[in-house]
């Protein structure tokens, strides 16, 4: 019971229709209506939104709280399943097996010939509907999705979904009629009868002889749709393959007022996973009169690298290019709900201030990462800040890149596989460093994209290798002629580099700042960044540069002695994400204090990294970028987020639903909450609490002194940019005994 009220609430707190009210804030206002949207829909209405069992994305589908998380956002799909006495039940498929605890009640499976083949397991025409009610559970049916709510919910009958009201829109898939006319129940007979008690919105079907036997019986309220199965699967009462019949729009329209097809009939997904061009299906639909349905969304199955893991974007390919879709059937019904309330049609919207969109390496999720490609992607996709994590070759180049190990994000094993070393200070294993190479020898490798997930979700491989490493000073330029809001630099490993290699990371950075006059302007924001605060410290009497201090280490707390020794180097700090909102095994379960505690002491507050990749995102965020960007938003109330995908973030901070005072909006997820819901024997141990950031953790010593340090690199002495812009030859652009010495005198005493 109390697992029950959990959930209601948590229910009525994500539902899109209702009134935001978020935590700490007033209630919303009555929103002034927006101005109408022009849709290319069939109707010219906005496409619907179809919930394949309600909201199957989280809970066993058909289940009670399945529908209750999406009824009021969307119109009910019920793929029917029938017992021997004419039950009607909502599962996908001919077989309850992935659905439900059938196995446990009866172990014995059976084999039926269905449309030709051979499908063996448990039917729910061998059971009554008492048999199946009182001794079979919900299962979710996704393997790949939580078990948490296994066994837990009956399996309702269609008769019980419509006396509760819920949902209030009603569309019903019916599949299979010769196999149950084989036993004696008749699919017609059972769709009229429950449209005798209830409206129903929708009746649909894969099959010809079906929707031909129901023709003129339904009323004339219901809408008989088409539904196409994959191209090259048989239509039972024609024995022609789908591709073959949706060629005779004609025809369909003859029995249907619309089709219900895989999304790939409309825009075609190549064998690499790219998007082909699309088809003319939807237009040819719509000139015969004909509404089209796309199925197979769900924001947790890869479609195609071209939406970057971003479910939104895929809804927005379907609704904006060219006539759009009538409405989609979706395991995930808020997401899509939100791409047409929030984001379609709203691509030209202002960004409304904070917080920041900095890039994580560029636009790292959609090129490799520090490349010209990258930064170039930040920045049309609408980063307020491009980074650059330097790095510091042999001859004293300052250059971008995630890591001063070259393996991961390079070709370098292929080429330098020679140079390897072991440097227990930098990192455990072994690695080709930035230091013992060249410019001239980096700038032969390729850079490789790289996916902090693994391996099994690829980014955009057409352009694994793609782009070019860009200097510091090449980096400062790109940013300077395209105007951005500003730049981040990050700066690790300055005490090694001074103390074992003669390199001053420190004074190259500054130099490049100066060169591309960033020392000299009010107009772009320079963030210095590091994770030593004897490096911030050397930046302590530059006003103009914002000094951020990065925290990789998750912590739980930031005690007043630690946050008030950090506003001696910093004005800012980079927390990762799990510092700010615990997670658990999949699950958020709650806030943490850091940032109003970063934030009453005036440090501006940053969270790293969001991504895209819903194996990224706890469950409370239904897979959704956006919810997990709305919660750092406007519950966390961060300054700046750190991302490796520019573009959701920036069309979000453009969206109207970003702002929790309209109506519609994307809600935050409630950490812990859906926690709440989740039998305590179904969860793991409890992990231990997050530690707090104590003042050993922020304070570092003094950076050495620059051993032998490089003479011969063009970055560090404090001159003028050449006139192209490009970086200068290391010949004329050498490194003097006195431009070192003039670094030095510049941060003395620091």
């Amino acid at each position: 019971m109390i697992r029950r009220l959990f959930l209601i609430a948590l229910l009525i707190y994500s539902t899109l229709a209702q009134k935001p009210t978020l935590p700490n804030h007033p209630a919303a206002p009555s929103k002034v209506p927006a101005p109408a949207k022009n849709w290319s829909t069939l109707s010219g209405n906005e496409p619907l939104v179809i919930a394949r069992g309600g909201f199957t994305g989280l809970f066993p589908e058909g289940s009670e709280d399945a529908i209750a998380m999406s009824k009021d956002i969307s119109i009910f799909l019920c793929n029917l399943q029938l017992t021997k006495d004419a039950g009607a039940f909502c599962m996908t498929g001919i077989k309850l097996d992935n659905a439900t605890t059938i196995a446990m009640f009866d172990p014995k499976e059976k084999v039926y010939n269905i449309n030709g083949q051979n499908v063996r397991g448990h039917f729910a025409v061998d059971y009554t509907s008492a048999q199946i009610d009182q001794n079979v559970s919900m299962n979710q049916a996704i393997f790949s999705r939580p078990s948490f709510y296994d066994g837990i919910f009956p399996v309702l009958n269609v008769d019980v979904i419509l006396r509760e009201k819920s949902p209030p829109r009603l569309w019903l898939n019916a599949q299979y009629e010769a196999f149950y006319n084989q036993h004696s129940v008749k699919l017609v007979d059972v769709v009229l009868d429950i449209q005798r008690a209830n409206r129903i919105d929708f009746v649909s079907s894969p099959e010809v002889g079906f929707l031909k036997g129901i023709n003129g019986k339904v009323s004339k309220e219901t809408k008989v749709i088409f539904q196409l199965l994959n191209a090259n699967d048989v239509e039972p009462t024609t024995n022609k393959t789908y591709d073959t019949i949706v060629k005779d729009l004609t025809t369909i329209k003859s029995f249907a007022s619309g089709i219900m097809v895989p999304k790939d009939y409309i825009w075609p997904v190549k064998p690499d996973k790219y998007l082909g061009l699309p088809t003319t299906l939807v237009v040819d639909a719509h000139k015969q009169g004909l509404e089209v349905y796309a199925y197979g969304f769900a924001n947790d199955f890869f479609s195609s690298y071209n939406f970057s893991y971003d479910p939104t974007a895929e809804y927005l390919q379907f609704i904006e290019d060219g006539d759009s879709f009538d409405g989609v059937v979706t395991d995930f019904a808020p997401t899509a709900s939100y791409a047409i309330a929030c984001f379609a049609h709203n691509n030209t919207l202002p960004k409304k201030g904070q917080p920041l969109i900095i890039s994580n390496n560029g636009a790292s999720g959609v090129y490799p990462g520090s490349t010209d490609l990258a930064y170039q992607k930040a920045i049309d996709d609408g980063a307020d800040i491009i980074d650059c994590s330097v790095q510091m070759t042999k001859d004293g180049i300052a250059f971008c890149s995630s890591s001063i190990d070259l393996i991961s994000d390079t070709t370098a094993m292929t080429k330098f596989m020679s140079r390897s070393s072991n440097v227990p200070e930098l990192q455990p294993k072994s690695g080709i460093f930035s230091f013992d190479l060249t410019w001239t020898e980096i700038q032969t490798l390729k850079p490789q994209i790289v996916n902090p997930q693994g391996n099994d979700f690829p980014r955009n491989p057409a352009y694994k290798n793609s782009g070019k490493f860009v200097t510091l000073f090449e980096f400062l330029e790109l940013a300077k002629a395209k105007g951005v809001t500003g730049v981040l630099v990050n700066i690790k490993n300055a005490a090694y580099l001074a103390s074992k290699k003669g390199l001053d990371i420190v004074c190259s950075v500054h130099s490049n700042l100066q060169n591309a006059t960033f020392d000299q302007q009010a107009t772009q924001q320079v963030l210095i960044q590091s994770d030593d605060s004897s490096v911030l410290s050397r930046f302590k009497d530059f006003p103009s540069y914002k000094r951020v201090m990065l925290i990789d280490d998750k912590i739980g707390d930031a005690p007043k002695q630690t946050v008030d020794e950090i506003k001696k180097y910093a004005e800012a700090v980079n927390l990762p994400k799990t510092s700010i909102v615990r997670a658990s095994n999949s699950l958020l379960t709650g806030m943490t204090n850091v940032v109003k505690e970063m934030k009453d002491a005036n440090l501006t507050v940053f969270v790293h990294t969001l991504r895209n990749e819903y194996v990224s995102l706890a469950l409370d965020y239904w897979s959704d970028p956006n919810v997990e960007i709305a919660t750092y938003v406007h519950s966390a109330k961060v300054d700046g987020i750190v991302t490796d995908f520019p573009a959701t973030a920036s069309r979000y901070m453009r969206s109207p639903c970003s702002d929790p005072n309209n109506d519609p909006t994307i809600l935050p997820a409630k950490p812990g909450e859906l926690l709440k819901t989740v039998a305590p024997e179904l969860l793991p141990p409890a992990e231990a609490p997050l530690p707090p950031l104590e003042v050993s953790n922020v304070v570092d010593p003094p950076l050495p002194p620059v051993s032998n340090p490089i003479i011969d690199g063009p970055d560090a002495a404090p001159i003028s940019p050449p006139p192209s812009g490009a970086w200068p030859n290391s010949d004329n652009f050498g490194l003097s005994i006195g431009a070192v010495l003039v670094c030095a005198m510049i941060f003395v005493g620091h």
